[in-house]
């Protein structure tokens, strides 16, 4: 006897809305704790040197930027900080000198803008050779 008769096989299937909903969650778990970083995580090492001193030479110009952005070129103060006063004063400290090297010793606390200033007054006044000056780190 077959009781089975009109009994038919079904056909095994793969209910997809549940597995969706559980990638949907991932995703939404991924989404929440992953952290965007705004800026990229550049760091910036500012450069130390363990050269020995140079003999000084005579075509350099030393300008010195201090922390609230005083400019001093050879030792002697400037009246004004600005672009133009900076260059004049780099044409008379250079005289008659070819092609001087200008050596900035800035501090650590000078404003950005104050460098840049005296970079600008350099080469408004002609002179592309510019150096920054490091001081050896502490032992």
């Amino acid at each position: 006897m077959n009781f089975r008769r009109g009994n038919t096989q079904d056909e095994p299937e793969i209910n997809l809305i549940p597995m969706i909903d559980v990638l949907l969650v991932i995703i939404i778990f991924l989404m929440l704790t992953t952290t965007y970083a705004r800026f990229s995580g550049l760091e910036i090492n500012l450069p130390t040197a363990d050269a020995e001193k140079k003999s000084e030479q005579p075509n350099e110009i030393h300008i010195a930027v201090t922390a609230n952005g005083q400019v001093m070129i050879n030792k002697s103060p400037l009246s004004a900080n600005d672009v133009d006063s900076i260059s004049a004063a780099l044409r008379r400290a250079a005289g008659g000198m070819t092609e001087p090297l200008i050596i900035v010793n800035a501090d650590a606390k000078a404003t950005h803008q104050s460098v840049i200033d005296v970079m600008q007054a350099a080469q408004a006044a002609g002179y592309p050779h510019i150096s920054f000056a490091t001081q050896s780190p502490p032992r």
